[in-house]
């Protein structure tokens, strides 16, 4: 990667350039926000690190969208956060808004770039993104399933004991309360996770996994989870960056898979210096499938309301 962008230079934004400059993911990287001083003194300090973590990553900040000019990737962290209590629904109206412009920046100044989208709710921002952008849907896709299925395999080993390296996890369907974590696609080192825990206590991952954003939420207070979200970002442009084709859970735009039409949903995706190549679509029992058509009902449902 040539250049990259970071719209919104708050806790996720700095966090996740952090990564980018540290494991040298790009030549350039420029933080764009819309609060004089603070780009500019997020990408300093960063910049200021680079000969204690060994990087030649330039950083920059800038307020300006013509600095965003010739990116390979725009990463969009910009909008409000959630607060104890809201639900990622909850931030729609004022995101909306956001989104409209970073949308005609992206198209004026970096026409040609792919659109990462974080924030909130980032399913329905997504396809929202991608119906303003007019762009192609490999170009146009969303972090959340990474981020879901990191936080299933981090409570999978801190329940086993077992090295988190081993362990393998998957999560479909929308970034809310009703994801859908998928344990029968889920093992340690192979071994399906049936053979470790219970039922019960699968059960109780499962719903510690949906509610996982809520819980740091809950805890901090002041501010929302930001270093798992970067770390699912990093995996990400990483993918990219080095054409891994990794299988990665990212929230696509479907159009007949699993049965969805104009939507957009996690799900296990490829990742290619082009973007998101394929969509791998899985055979889901009865009782997924039925769990997945739930989770997006609920995000067609916040859709509806925007066309």
């Amino acid at each position: 990667m040539n250049k990259i962008a970071i719209i919104g230079a708050g806790r996720v934004g700095e966090s996740t350039a952090q990564i980018l400059a540290k494991e040298e993911l790009c030549r350039e990287l420029v933080l764009l926000d819309i609060h004089e001083g603070m780009p500019q003194g997020v990408a300093l300090d960063i910049q200021e690190s680079a000969s204690l973590l060994r990087f030649d990553t330039r950083v920059t900040g800038a307020t300006d969208p013509a600095a965003i000019a010739g990116a390979d990737i725009i990463i969009v962290t910009a909008g409000i956060p959630r607060k104890p209590g809201m639900s990622r629904s909850d931030v729609l109206g004022t995101n909306l808004s956001i989104i409209d412009k970073i949308v005609a920046d992206a198209l004026e100044h970096a026409p040609d770039a792919m659109l990462i989208m974080v924030t909130n709710p980032v399913d329905v921002l997504t396809w929202y993104a991608w119906q303003k952008s007019g762009w192609p849907r490999h170009r146009v896709f969303g972090q959340s399933g990474a981020l879901d299925t990191a936080r299933m395999t981090s409570f999978i080993a801190m329940e086993t004991g077992y090295s988190i390296k081993d362990i393998s996890a998957l999560v479909l369907g929308g970034h809310g309360d009703a994801m859908v974590p998928l344990p029968r696609f889920t093992d340690i080192a192979g071994i399906p996770i049936t053979h470790f825990l219970s039922e019960e206590r699968i059960h109780q991952i499962n719903q510690r996994t949906r509610q996982g954003g809520g819980e740091i939420l809950a805890l901090k207070q002041h501010s929302s989870a930001y270093d798992s979200p970067a770390a699912a970002v990093a995996i990400m442009v990483d993918a990219i960056s080095h054409n891994r084709r990794r299988i990665l859970p990212c929230v696509s735009v479907l159009d007949g898979e699993y049965g969805q039409h104009d939507i957009a949903m996690g799900v296990p995706a490829v990742l290619t210096e082009t973007g998101l190549t394929d969509i791998i679509e899985l055979q889901l029992n009865a009782d997924e499938q039925a769990a997945f058509q739930a989770s997006a009902d609920i995000v067609a449902a916040d859709i509806a309301a925007l066309r």
